[in-house]
């Protein structure tokens, strides 16, 4: 619908869900279900676009956990053909047997617009400093589609589940990115979260000096993978860098009531103490440089400085989210994570422990500006350790208050399950780090043991 007459009418107007992956596809299953109009809008070509880029990673939570309620729903109606509830999907699995089905049912098709980047999001006819009638004005949403025609769509609510994926934290320890890292010759050498190093990426890595940089799940998957690969390229030398002084938290506990994610961690400490990954603690990246193809890293570990020679460089220090389409609302963020303010404390990686997050749902999220929610990973901020399961009762929830059942809304329930490491000294560390959807590596067999 056009903004032209739109505030006449504001009750009519559709809610806008910005990001078709899981969280944001979940809230039109939920939108469906309490029979509210609803646009969604995905700014890839397909739905999942994130998710397909970690495709080859093996998720460390099962099916069980990882398919929303009200989206299963949606697709046993139609017979669609569960998957084993205990399994562990692979990304590409998540994307062609839930997904795929969930976002092809009719009335989720009819309501997703591909290839459509949000630009901004604003009150009609207010800007963030005009209080006069704003509660009463509908959203404006300017967009603009992959031909680049941009236009403005009107909506009662938003729901903002567009993730982070696309705004990885910086490797420099300061959280910017590291002097010299723009040079065209260094970024040639520079690497994205989880490359398939096993496949299309394998030979940029093989029998080459790698450094892993980050502490989080998205570096443990890939320094998994690149062990594989080492085993197979006798060559190939890894390196792992963290900023942190003990990599302790990366290891995980046994006692991880998900047993693949505790796994990984165990794997990667006999990696470690074997010798086939060296790693880097206490060191904080200041400048990158180019020498004769090959990469310096350039950092300081205790006030001195430090160097690292290595091939190439992935750089897995987590993500952040993007907050700049959302500037002319009335947002209430947390100064340290940049999540909601009220889910912050439940989240922050200096307070939170264990891997436990309490029940939260709309009251958590809920923002000044009235009927706008950021949902999904990209409510967790700059917080790590986001589960899919998190976000689909966070849809449930805000869906149930903008269909006006403020019971429903209230009564959350949220089980997850614990890591079992409780919070160490490098707290700050390990919330740099976080991961896209729950990941595990891919096809690592390791002779040591196997996201």
């Amino acid at each position: 619908m056009s903004v032209a007459g739109a505030a006449a009418d504001r009750a009519r107007l559709p809610i806008v869900v910005i990001g078709a992956g899981p969280v944001g596809l979940a809230a039109a299953a939920h939108l469906i279900e309490r029979g509210e109009s609803f646009v969604l809008l995905e700014a890839g070509a397909t739905v999942a676009a994130a998710v397909r880029e970690w495709a080859h990673v093996r998720l460390f939570s099962p099916w069980s956990i990882v398919t929303d309620s009200a989206a299963v729903r949606l697709l046993e109606a139609t017979g669609w053909p569960a998957p084993d509830a205990a399994a562990l999907p692979f990304g590409h699995e998540l994307v062609s047997d839930y997904l795929e089905p969930l976002a092809a049912l009719p009335a989720i098709a009819a309501a997703l617009r591909l290839n459509t980047e949000v630009l901004a999001v604003t009150r009609d006819g207010a800007d963030k400093t005009r209080s006069r009638r704003r509660d009463r004005s509908p959203f404006v949403l300017r967009v603009r589609d992959a031909d680049g025609v941009v236009e403005e769509l009107a909506a009662r609510a938003v729901i903002d589940a567009s993730g982070t994926w696309r705004t990885p934290n910086p490797i420099g320890a300061g959280g910017l990115p590291p002097l010299g890292s723009e040079a065209d010759g260094v970024s040639a050498l520079l690497e994205t979260a989880m490359p398939d190093v096993l496949g299309p990426a394998r030979a940029r890595f093989a029998g080459r000096s790698v450094a892993v940089v980050g502490s989080g799940h998205s570096a443990t998957n890939t320094l998994l993978a690149l062990a594989t690969l080492a085993r197979d390229e006798p060559e190939t030398r890894l390196h792992w860098v963290i900023r942190g002084a003990s990599a302790a938290r990366s290891y995980g506990s046994d006692a991880d009531e998900l047993p693949a994610r505790g796994a990984i961690g165990s794997r990667l400490r006999r990696l470690v103490e074997s010798g086939a990954i060296t790693l880097h603690e206490r060191f904080g990246i200041t400048a990158l440089e180019e020498l004769d193809g090959a990469l310096r890293v350039h950092g300081r570990r205790a006030g001195e400085p430090v160097t690292l020679d290595v091939d190439r460089l992935v750089a897995a220090t987590g993500f952040r989210p993007d907050l700049g389409v959302l500037r002319e609302l009335r947002i209430e963020l947390d100064d340290i994570v940049e999540a909601p303010r009220a889910l912050a404390p439940l989240i922050d990686p200096n307070l939170h422990s264990c891997g436990s997050v309490p029940a939260h749902g709309e009251a958590e999220l809920r923002h000044p500006e009235g009927d706008v929610y950021i949902v999904g990973m990209k409510s967790y901020g700059r917080a790590p350790t986001f589960l899919l399961a998190t976000g689909y009762e966070q849809v449930r929830s805000v869906v149930a208050r903008l269909a006006g059942d403020h019971e429903s809304a209230r009564l959350v329930q949220l089980v997850l399950p614990e890591t079992g490491v409780c919070n160490t000294d490098d707290a700050g560390d390990a919330g740099g780090d976080a991961c896209c959807a729950d990941p595990a590596p891919v096809r690592v067999e390791l002779s040591l043991s196997r996201p």
